[in-house]
């Protein structure tokens, strides 16, 4: 007897369901133990009584005002940052593309550094820029970030190769790059080091007055993102094809770049410079799901890339680094390897076919 259609539909869709719970639970999971875990253990009556009891204490603090907010921004970050690599490898058809592809990221650098290292460099100390270490730096990194954005995208609308337009994104980071090293060379030794750690990248740096902002522009972002699924889809069979079809591939190209670069910036000028989820998570997602669909695709790799940011988080903050373990450092040592492992497993099973 020769299965039907929907008996084949059936056998596909229960893995994707089984899969796809086990990743929304290890989310949750890994959630609750970033409120339990950190430079003091919090029992886990304690983080139910601090977030849905009234009662001010030390423990309620802690969680309300410094792990919540954390948790919740890395759980954001990993969202909009893996969405933004997906993005980025199916407009360019390239595996190897994140969100920095375009020096989105060294723009919001070089923002960060005229304010921080130009400022020191000028002869005010780090307490005068104290404002700029909160709020400044935050709106300095977003206007960099953003200024690299609409320039990407009003020289997309000239140039009529992607190739041209990944360079000219590498020409931008090596200009941005070239001006940072300038401003750190002239900068004091305080500046210098507070611009080195920003840009190891946190999660903490979100206060909890900012969060609402924070998370309602990287929802809008992601959801924008996922209404550009059909035409994502069309791209993976050519510009020629898609174009056949009906899209527009010039405007499609900036409706993508637009929606990777926004989320790049907002989480850039938020968090830092986050390295290795974007380019990581979205070959996850492809493995574990076997599609190329982005309708798939771009929730499991938003769920995924909170899995992972999450994770990062909470390795960065056990008590024996004292939370104070570069986040930048834990997502590259934790992702690198399951890239790879993701590689070998690939070429293996096509050896094999």
């Amino acid at each position: 007897m020769r299965p039907t259609d929907l008996d084949i539909e059936r056998r596909h869709t229960t893995p994707i369901l089984l899969i796809s719970i086990g990743i929304v639970a290890v989310g949750l999971l890994l959630f609750v133990m970033n409120l339990c875990f950190g430079s003091v253990s919090i029992p886990m009556k304690e983080i139910w009584a601090a977030v849905f009891g009234g009662e001010e204490s030390t423990y309620r603090a802690i969680v309300m005002d410094y792990r919540l907010p954390q948790a919740v921004t890395a759980l954001l970050a990993g969202i909009g940052l893996s969405v933004s690599g997906l993005l980025m490898q199916t407009l360019f058809r390239n595996p190897l593309a994140d969100p920095s592809l375009l020096g989105i990221s060294s723009g919001s650098s070089l923002g960060v550094a005229m304010v921080v290292l130009l400022g020191t460099a000028t002869g005010l100390s780090v307490n005068m820029l104290s404002l700029w270490s909160t709020f400044g730096v935050t709106v300095a990194a977003f206007v960099g970030a953003f200024a690299v954005l609409l320039f990407i995208l009003a020289l997309s609308s000239r140039l009529h190769s992607m190739v041209s337009l990944v360079l000219v994104g590498i020409m931008i980071a090596y200009i941005a790059g070239s001006v940072t090293d300038i401003l750190k060379f002239f900068s004091q030794k305080e500046g210098l080091h507070s611009f080195v750690i920003w840009g190891m990248g946190s999660f903490s740096n979100v206060s909890k007055a900012q969060l609402p902002f924070f998370a309602i522009a990287v929802l809008v972002g992601s959801i924008g993102s996922f209404l550009l699924f059909k035409t994502l889809n069309l791209l993976l069979l050519g510009e020629r094809y898609a174009e056949n079809l009906g899209v527009n591939i010039r405007r499609s190209s900036i409706l993508i770049i637009l929606a990777s670069g926004f989320l790049t910036a907002l989480i850039t000028a938020f968090c830092g410079p986050i390295a290795f989820l974007g380019l990581a998570v979205p070959h996850i997602a492809r493995f574990l799901f076997k599609s190329s669909d982005h309708k798939l695709l771009i929730p499991a790799t938003a769920f995924i890339g909170m899995d992972l940011a999450l994770f990062c988080n909470l390795i960065a903050r056990l008590p024996s680094f004292e939370g104070n373990l570069p986040i930048n450092s834990v997502t590259a040592l934790i992702g690198a390897p399951i890239v790879l492992w993701v590689i070998f497993h690939r070429q293996r099973f096509s050896q094999t076919q």
